[in-house]
């Protein structure tokens, strides 16, 4: 029978018990407990920490028999292991309620003060307290430990958390300790005394009469005071957040009142503060007595109690507040799960991110554990937009939030900026680089084990090869040997908790229900997640009316069938035979593989007349979805390079022009008079820009404020429609205030978006300024973008999560979503199939929440060794190419526009890992430098200067790089016809060539350039 009573006192006090007890530090001492079950706890600790642990702990002690003689081993151990406090309550003997308010408060305001506090001396405090019994030797050993390892911050964070465990007494002695190693400041912080003022009259030349006076309506002021922050933590109440002067009120009061260090136990002031109190208070007693009515409710009491300390560092405008379907989401990874959010575009998934975000650091910091959060990101203007409006808003001022990308004007390397800051956002990639150099053990390199936890923003994209995939793998691979590991008894390596957010995890193309399942399984898998969640039906936000807006064919298009006219004259000049029509996709796919096979071919009548008929099929495209006009100066512009290139009188060299350019150019010459009259005439207008035209009108006179994007599938579609848009006075009449919206990289036909001329746009959009956005797919995804009552996609489908993602900006409350086409286009058809894949996903997801724990888990461990499997296959592939290995002079490159060789692979450097430049003096003769008419932008130290183009044909070869002062000529690989092994390839990016050429002698070049400014000095003297 007093067996039970002891486990029943164990349960009557378990609330406080979770927050009183060291658990790794009590089993050492414990020894009634098995080994088996000593590891379990142990493992609970490592992954979920002390809390849960502790749970643990007393589960196994409660629920289990013991040989006699344990509850009297559980006591010594508590108190060897410094949790005498958490012996007296197992032992029965807790304190008076009073006295264990009182200690409440003390807690509570090292809590509130802790940043303050950890500027302290931490080893010489650590010292102090070991001599006044208020930490164990363990303690004092672990705390100097942690400061060796982490920093003072580190060790005083680790400290305070061990102190709070104490017996009563301990914050005086805390105080004492304090005093005695000079921190006289941090004492008056805790104590709440006003800091001295040198500049002011001393007090001792003050009438005692008047301090006397001042004393007593200080009292009074504090006492008030106090009253109102007690009040501040009760969840029933109303009262404003904690600030700062409450915190030293609170110190003041404890100290005058007699709840100070010098207070005697029996203090009559303590009572009748602690009996005055607002009986709601969690910190009250609530007049009762009882051991078990006392701690009911004390989970809550902490609770509140986080919710007052995070207004007061964040205040109160930016307390995180989440609606029921985001709790409910948001729970597994509040209990420290890897999880999946699936929730639709506008439905406040990076919310939630920034909710877990804010709980997993106060947990890891209430526990004494470091914390450290990585948000990737797919998009660089997504790491500005996240700390803009979510990461940053919401946490810097309680935790340092920094953000990393290319775009970053950052002086500091990607280790120091996430061992300074609790949050960092970058992109994947920059963590990639960094995680790929600590594999070859570059000092610049950083490790997963150092983030606790690492949210993966879009998280659809783990798949493929992507680069979250990349970082994904080696998560992976670290958690495969962290079970090896636990079997050898052996310390594992601590891997980050992963939040992954999506608006949809698509299918994969899948065709069918169970395909759809296997692909939601492989993204679960590769994200690690224990579960994915999404809303349930009647949470998600109202989804925007959808139709479908069919134009009729156009009947006659005199302008397209002179295109295809020169198209098929151009097809007998090359004897081609096209097997798909003109003006599609698979006629682009057809005329690109033609070019290649010619270049490697070096067959040049055929490579140049595929360049042309590449033009003409975009042109076609074009007058099918825009302006006639905007086609013909397409075309316009593109002749105007090719004659200006062959024709420059700025180059010296005279560039050669084959038969083949001459009768393209006087075929195009001959056409163009009359396909200027055609554009012309309105009548042969395509019928989808009078159908979106409109829309537009309706959108626009039917609504008070209309706000709409338009989607569209080419740079080019994009910047046509928003000219097309601003020079029509109808669209000026209702309203209309429309700009273009593009993304990055640099393309030879339009010049591209810069992340500051983006953020330009999007700004005037969300002030209204524009209204109108006309974007190709750069805003579908991720980007913040305000409410648009009105989304069109224009004769643009993709897949599933395209759409998906496109009518998720429809988010106002009236919203619509429109698909634009020409009957007969396929549009629609392909809408349809992604709304039956978006059913089939929603089923997937619904089926895969439903398979039993032990199936799931089986599933995601075999999709996860299949994946380390294939990762390591590809990786012995690669070794055995040895192409590696291969000198680089085994590779020639030719010019693609005519065949001429250029120079061997032995010629070429690496700038920065990245550039490919060739500085030999019998280069720079062969190539000519004209203005970079695309993009000039400064990155880094080198800077784009101009483009280099072959003197024999004019074809381009790459851009002028200023490098650290010296011009570097850059070549671009896709205007290459590749020889390697006796046979010729082309390749569009550097990566394909798996040969490594040397990093770039900055010091010889510039000892060269030196010598030769040098001689040509002498000369001229």
């Amino acid at each position: 029978m007093a067996l039970d009573q002891e486990k029943k006192t164990i349960e009557c006090f378990r609330n406080r018990l979770r927050n009183l007890i060291v658990v790794e530090q009590v089993l050492d001492h414990v020894c009634f407990l098995s080994n088996e079950q000593k590891e379990r706890i142990r493992a609970k600790l490592q992954n979920e920490g002390n809390r849960k642990a502790v749970d643990l702990f007393l589960n196994e002690v409660i629920h289990k028999d013991y040989p006699e003689g344990w509850f009297r081993e559980l006591l010594t151990a508590l108190e060897n292991a410094g949790c005498k406090q958490a012996a007296n309550y197992i032992d029965n003997n807790p304190p008076s309620p009073t006295l264990e308010a009182e200690n409440d408060i003390y807690i509570r305001l090292v809590d509130l003060l802790q940043l303050t506090l950890m500027n302290m001396k931490t080893q010489d405090v650590c010292h102090s307290c070991f001599q006044r019994s208020i930490l164990t030797e363990e303690d004092r050993q672990n705390i100097l430990a942690e400061t060796d390892r982490r920093g003072a911050m580190a060790g005083a964070r680790l400290l305070l958390s061990r102190l709070v465990k104490n017996e009563l007494g301990w914050f005086s002695q805390f105080l004492d300790a304090l005093e005695e190693t000079g921190h006289a400041g941090l004492v008056r912080e805790l104590r709440g005394d006003p800091l001295e003022d040198h500049g002011a009259a001393g007090e001792s030349d003050k009438p005692q009469a008047v301090k006397n006076e001042r004393e007593l309506t200080a009292q009074t002021a504090e006492t008030e005071r106090i009253e109102e922050v007690m009040k501040g933590c009760s969840p029933r109440s109303m009262s404003p957040p904690l600030s700062l002067a409450s915190c030293s009120s609170q110190a003041s009061f404890l100290t005058t009142s007699g709840l100070g260090a010098s207070a005697p136990e029996s203090s009559m002031d303590s009572s009748d503060f602690l009996s005055s109190m607002d009986s709601s208070s969690e910190l009250s007693t609530g007049g009762s007595t009882s051991g078990m009515d006392l701690y009911k409710g004390s989970d809550e009491e902490m609770e509140t109690e986080q919710t007052a300390e995070s207004q007061y560092y964040s205040g109160g405008e930016r307390d995180i507040v989440l609606r029921d379907y985001q709790m409910e989401v948001a729970r597994p990874a509040l209990e420290g799960k890897n999880i999946i959010i699936c929730l639709p575009t506008g439905s406040g998934k990076t919310r939630v991110a920034v909710y877990i975000t804010k709980q997993h650091l106060e947990s890891r910091r209430r526990m004494g554990q470091p914390g450290k959060v990585i948000v990737l990101v797919n998009k660089v203007p997504l790491v500005e937009q996240h700390y803009r409006a979510e990461f940053g808003r919401f946490l810097r001022h309680q935790y340092s939030v920094e953000r990393v990308s290319g775009d970053s004007q950052l002086k500091i390397a990607f280790p120091k900026v996430v061992e300074k800051n609790h949050i960092i956002i970058c992109t994947a990639q920059i963590l990639e680089n960094s995680l790929a150099k600590a594999k070859h053990g570059d000092e610049d390199g950083i490790e997963l084990s150092q983030f606790t936890l690492m949210v993966i923003d879009e998280c659809h994209h783990t798949q493929k090869g992507g680069v979250y995939n990349h970082i994904m793998i080696r998560y992976l691979k670290q958690k495969h040997k962290n079970a090896g590991l636990l079997k050898e008894q052996k310390a594992v390596v601590p891997l980050p908790q992963i939040l992954g957010l999506t608006a949809s995890p698509g299918v994969g193309g899948a065709k069918n229900q169970q395909k759809a399942e296997e692909h939601i399984l492989k993204i679960c898998a590769n994200l690690d997640a224990c579960t994915i969640k999404t809303k349930s039906l009647g949470e998600e936000p109202k989804a925007p009316y959808k139709r479908i807006a069919s134009a009729q064919e156009r009947k006659e298009d005199p302008f397209g069938d002179v295109i295809k006219g020169i198209m098929d004259e151009i097809h007998a000049h090359a004897e081609l035979n096209p097997l798909c029509q003109p003006g599609t996709q698979n006629y682009e796919q057809w005329v690109v593989q033609k070019e290649q096979n010619a270049a490697k071919e070096d067959n040049q009548r055929v490579r140049v007349c595929a360049e042309h008929l590449r033009q003409y099929n975009e042109a076609l495209h074009q007058s099918n979805t825009i302006r006639m006009s905007d086609a013909f100066s397409f075309l316009l512009k593109y002749y105007d390079e090719e004659v200006k290139k062959k024709f420059n009188p700025d180059d010296e060299d005279t560039i050669q022009i084959t038969d083949t350019e001459r009768f393209l150019f006087s075929l195009f010459k001959g056409k163009k008079m009359h396909l200027q009259e055609l554009m012309k005439n309105p009548k042969y207008e395509n019928n989808t820009l009078a159908q979106l035209k409109t829309l537009i009108l309706q959108e626009f006179t039917s609504r008070e404020k209309a706000r709409g994007i338009i989607f569209t599938k080419t740079r080019l579609s994009a910047i046509a429609l928003s000219q097309w848009i601003q020079e029509n006075p109808k669209f000026e009449d209702v309203g209309v205030r429309a700009s273009h919206l593009i993304g990055g990289g640099d393309q030879s036909v339009v010049k591209p978006m810069t992340s500051a001329e983006q953020k330009e746009v999007l700004n005037k959009f969300r002030e209204g300024e524009i209204n109108l956005l006309i974007a190709t797919t750069v805003a579908e995804e991720g980007l913040d973008i305000a409410e648009c009552n009105f989304v069109f996609r224009y004769c643009l489908v993709t897949n599933e999560i395209a759409m998906i993602q496109a009518r998720g900006r429809g988010r106002a409350e009236d919203s619509s979503y429109t698909v634009v086409e020409e009957a007969g286009s396929g549009v629609a058809e392909r809408e349809s199939v992604n709304e039956y894949r978006e059913t089939m996903m929603s089923k997937a997801i619904a089926r895969v929440c439903t398979l039993s724990r032990e199936v799931y888990e089986k599933k995601i461990k075999e999709n996860q060794m299949q994946a380390i499997l294939e990762e390591r296959v590809k990786e012995k592939r690669k070794q055995q190419k040895g192409m590696v290995k291969e000198n680089p002079n085994k590779v020639k490159l030719s010019c693609r526009g005519c065949g001429k060789h250029v120079c061997s692979g032995e010629d070429i450097e690496i700038i920065e890992n990245m550039h490919h430049v060739n500085v030999t003096p019998a280069f720079r003769e062969l190539f000519t430098v004209r203005e970079n008419t695309s993009l000039q932008k400064r990155l880094l130290d080198y800077e784009a200067n101009g483009v280099i183009a072959c003197k024999n044909c004019g074809q381009r070869w790459g851009s002028m790089m200023l490098h650290k002062s010296i011009e570097c000529p850059c070549l671009h690989i896709k205007n290459f016809v590749v020889m390697y092994d006796s046979k010729k390839k082309v390749f569009s990016k550097w990566n394909e060539l798996s040969i490594r050429f040397p990093a770039f002698d900055y010091l010889l070049h510039a000892d060269l350039i030196t010598q030769n400014s040098d001689e040509e000095t002498e000369e001229m003297e």
